[in-house]
């Protein structure tokens, strides 16, 4: 494990590992609750989560990088600023859980083109779900998925969920790497 890993599993299991029973997004019932919102509105923790993902698309042709409202958003913020910096920037957007009922009415916030290479993010899976929905919306702009990345992945369905669509679900993390 290099050493950005390793510092940011220390930050994880410090900051935003919980034991205790809690209700997840999908309804289920669980034992421990994961917060990553703690470590990627961190700034040590926002920078060494969008060091790994760009370390992880390095080679992979990605054009853009999404992921659903709100777990996706601080990591598309700090993901945006750390490849504009390194010199290689590559473009950000957030999807709505539901479209806009007023205005412009967008289902998507920032930049995504028909035909980008794109990349869906999140902090944590669980069923895979709110990542199918950033993977529909993706597909219906014409656009190519090319990585499927979470933070840590709970192992409680997801990559099976993500797997159906002919996608590979990357985690930085797994549970058990948490002890959990």
């Amino acid at each position: 494990m290099d050493d950005k890993r390793k510092r940011l599993l220390d930050l994880i299991k410090e900051s935003a590992l919980s034991i205790g029973e809690i209700t997840l997004s999908s309804g289920k019932k669980s034992s421990y609750y994961i917060d990553c919102r703690r470590i990627t509105l961190d700034p040590e923790g926002a920078y060494l989560v969008a060091k790994i993902l760009l370390d992880i698309f390095k080679e992979e042709g990605i054009d853009a990088v999404g992921g659903l409202t709100l777990g996706a958003d601080p990591i598309l913020g700090a993901l945006a600023a750390v490849s504009f910096i390194e010199g290689e920037p590559i473009s950000t957007f957030i999807v709505r859980k539901k479209s806009k009922k007023h205005g412009t009415k967008k289902e998507i916030e920032g930049s995504l083109k028909p035909g980008s290479r794109v990349a869906v993010v999140d902090d944590v899976a669980t069923t895979g779900n709110s990542l199918m929905h950033v993977i529909d919306v993706v597909e219906k702009r014409d656009c190519e998925v090319r990585k499927v990345v979470v933070i840590v992945d709970r192992e409680e369905g997801a990559k099976e969920t993500i797997a159906e669509r002919g996608y590979a679900l990357e985690s930085i993390f797994s549970r058990r790497e948490l002890g959990v």
